[in-house]
């Protein structure tokens, strides 16, 4: 673990972080609220006040970013920039219902055990054997599979303690050898371990609509703000080529910046055979996740396939899409675990309400207070001003200049709040910009929300990133030079991506 220095420094930062943006809120909205801004209407310029609000909390963070997106939602109705009614109707959108079942379904999941199942079923083939690259390509991919179906941060958390006790084994079976002890905390293979699982979750987290919140965030306000619909099997055909090139790319990136020190990894498999046996066979609660998620994954790909075969104006597309939208889908199959038994005779099911209800509730409110900000924006005709401003600063107004500067934008503000946060900030001013400009907001509108995703330089840049540093083999300046190398890579990545298969798949 790190030094107790260290650690007081950090606490140290965020206190001093945390206090200044107290202050620093209040009086941004006081300095908007009294400039003369006489390009907005009077309901926008009280709006910008609220966002300058906001936006200052969403950084530094002296409440929690949850509170803060509420209380934009409140503040909104006090100072009649619109009706209770409008203001709090994004919390119930469709998307939001979306989250609470998947998020329903990968409680589940890592309550039974069904993810660590999953992993170390992986770890074990074959093909991982003693090699330190292999084993952190399979490590990495496992994590970026697993970030496709539950939060970035849980699946950071669940592979985390299976790399570090894989180490400690190569550790052990070194120590027999050599009758020294190696330090692993100062290993380059133990950093790179780390940061592939880190920055795995974040790349696996854009390849499904349920992956990471920003993608929820860029298709609902896509749905409302452009009367842009993007299926799940949509978002997948474009998201899941561009997740395998960053993925790609990122593995190289990790070998090349943290070079193993050891050719082979001796003792990994015997480490992953005991913890396949602690698990044991497969529980009746591992089988019902597992059903659940299964008939979720199916309806939700299902209205591509539909598409592809008969036409997206065909009865049984429309019909489909009609009666099972994404959102009503996650809550049907997350239904199913109340009613799967894992105990009949006792009455005992997959998941009770009291499991049901430890999902992220945070992460839903500020998902609802994000969309409304952005209808709000929208709606009084702040984005269109902010766009047309951006417009002229940065002599974007071409689809793919625009896009690049969404792409650049996302990227940049991740690294200093939320993923989320920033996809809420920074999506419906290039949704107005688009507009503004007169091209398709589609490919603006992913590239901030795939940047958002691509807060990889420091610690508090992602949860993932966190976790992964407070293993205490994450060098600072190592996740600094490894972090910033890769957002570089990935600004290019997300623009050649989008630059190639949005209009392949009639996406711009």
């Amino acid at each position: 673990m790190h030094s107790s220095g260290l650690a007081e420094a950090e606490e140290k930062f965020e206190r001093w972080r945390n206090t200044i943006g107290l202050f620093l809120g209040p009086a941004a909205f006081l300095a908007i609220w009294f400039a003369p801004l006489p390009a907005l209407t009077p309901e926008a310029h009280r709006l910008s006040a609220v966002l300058g609000f906001v936006l200052i909390y969403w950084m530094t963070e002296p409440v929690p970013i949850p509170v803060t997106a509420l209380l934009a939602a409140v503040l909104a109705v006090l100072f009649r920039i619109a009706t209770a009614k409008d203001v709090l109707a994004p919390f119930a959108d469709p998307i939001v219902f979306l989250f609470i079942g998947s998020f329903i379904i990968a409680n589940a999941m890592m309550h039974h055990g069904l993810d660590r199942r999953f992993a170390l079923s992986i770890l074990s083939l074959r093909f991982v054997g003693r090699s330190p690259g292999r084993l952190v390509l399979a490590f990495g991919g496992v994590t970026a599979f697993i970030s496709m179906w539950i939060s970035n941060t849980a699946a950071t958390a669940m592979m985390l303690p299976i790399g570090i006790g894989m180490l400690k084994a190569v550790g052990e079976v070194l120590e027999k050898e050599s009758g020294k002890r190696p330090n692993l905390t100062r290993w380059r293979l133990s950093s790179g371990l780390m940061l592939m699982v880190a920055y795995s979750a974040s790349v696996g987290g854009i390849g499904t609509p349920v992956g990471s919140p920003p993608n929820l965030i860029a298709i609902g306000m896509l749905d409302e703000l452009a009367g842009q619909r993007i299926t799940f099997f949509r978002w997948m055909s474009i998201a899941v080529p561009m997740m395998i090139a960053m993925y790609a790319i990122l593995y190289l990136l990790i070998l090349r910046l943290n070079r193993p020190e050891v050719p082979q990894l001796a003792g990994i498999e015997s480490y992953i055979g005991e913890r396949q046996k602690d698990l044991g066979r497969w529980s009746a609660g591992q089988r019902n996740s597992l059903i659940a998620f299964l008939v979720a994954v199916t309806l939700w790909i299902l209205p591509g396939f539909l598409a592809v075969a008969f036409g997206v104006h065909s009865k049984a597309f429309e019909g489909y899409s009609a009666r099972l939208h994404e959102g009503t889908v996650a809550i049907l199959a997350a239904s199913i675990l109340f009613f799967l038994p894992v105990n009949w005779k006792k009455r005992e099911f997959t998941l009770d309400w009291d499991r049901a209800v430890r999902i992220d509730w945070g992460t839903i409110l500020l998902f609802g207070g994000g969309l409304a900000l952005g209808g709000l924006m929208f709606k009084t005709g702040l984005a269109e001003v902010i766009g047309k401003g951006l417009m002229a600063w940065t002599g974007a107004d071409t689809l793919w200049g625009i896009t690049a500067a969404a792409i650049g934008l996302g990227i940049v503000v991740s690294e200093t709040t939320s993923n989320t946060a920033s996809a809420s900030m920074v999506i419906p001013v290039m949704i107005a910009l688009s507009k503004a400009a007169g091209v398709s907001p589609i490919p603006p509108a992913l590239g901030a929300c795939f940047g958002a995703s691509y807060g990889f330089m420091l610690p508090v840049s992602t949860p993932p990133n966190a976790i992964a540093y407070s293993s205490g083999m994450v060098p600072i300046m190592r996740m600094v030079k490894t972090g910033i190398v890769f957002d570089i890579c990935g600004f290019f990545l997300i623009l050649g991506g989008l630059r190639v298969l949005c209009p392949l798949l009639g996406m711009s």
